[in-house]
């Protein structure tokens, strides 16, 4: 038989401030658990992040990409320098294609200007006639396009300028001189048109 005297332990029921907590919940389960680590919710930086040490995957594409910016550059200063060298020689031909043109017309007038150096050494341009104002009038166009005369009696004979028609032995001469100018030679800026044909004297023997 039972034990009459035997009584079980009384229940506690909770009270109204008491918290009813699951098995394992508690103070003691709180203090147990895993405390969280330092620094674990902080947000990275942008320093953290350009400082981060990149993958082999990104480097190979930044070395890519700085290969093609080079290319790209040398590509950039090759059109350059042609596309100058290209403008050099376009000016360098217009400018010889200006001469040219003034060349032919310099030449076309050079017959005229012949003439009017023969009717002066005639005494055929008068002061104040009509024939000596064209021939003035001609004469300036002829300074306008850059046109000069060059020989002249008493210059020493250059045989890349002048070009010796005859020769006159002279006693005491030390070096070839020219005596006569008989057509005078004539320059478009650094271009000659023709030479000077002249008389020259030369040492006699």
């Amino acid at each position: 038989m039972a034990n009459k005297d035997h009584n079980p332990e009384p229940v506690e029921e909770p009270g109204d401030g008491d918290e009813v907590r699951p098995e394992g919940v508690g103070s003691e389960a709180n203090a147990s658990g895993p405390a969280p680590q330092d620094g674990q919710d902080d947000e990275l930086t942008v320093d953290d992040i350009l400082g981060a040490a990149q993958n082999a995957d990104a480097a190979a594409e930044d070395a890519v990409l700085a290969d093609l910016e080079s290319q790209l550059l040398n590509d950039l200063k090759r059109l350059q320098a042609e596309y100058a060298n290209y403008r050099r020689r376009t000016e360098e031909q217009r400018e010889v294609e200006i001469e040219r043109a003034q060349g032919a017309v310099a030449k076309g007038i050079l017959p005229v200007l012949d003439d009017l150096d023969r009717a002066e050494k005639h005494g055929d341009l008068e002061q104040g006639s009509a024939f000596a104002a064209i021939a003035d009038k001609l004469r300036g166009v002829a300074e306008r396009i850059g046109l000069t005369t060059y020989g002249a009696a008493g210059e020493a004979f250059d045989p890349q300028q002048h070009e010796a028609i005859f020769q006159v032995p002279t006693p005491g001469a030390t070096e070839t001189t020219i005596v006569e100018v008989v057509e005078i030679g004539y320059r478009l800026g650094s271009v000659e048109l023709r030479p000077a044909k002249v008389v020259v004297a030369v040492p006699a023997e």
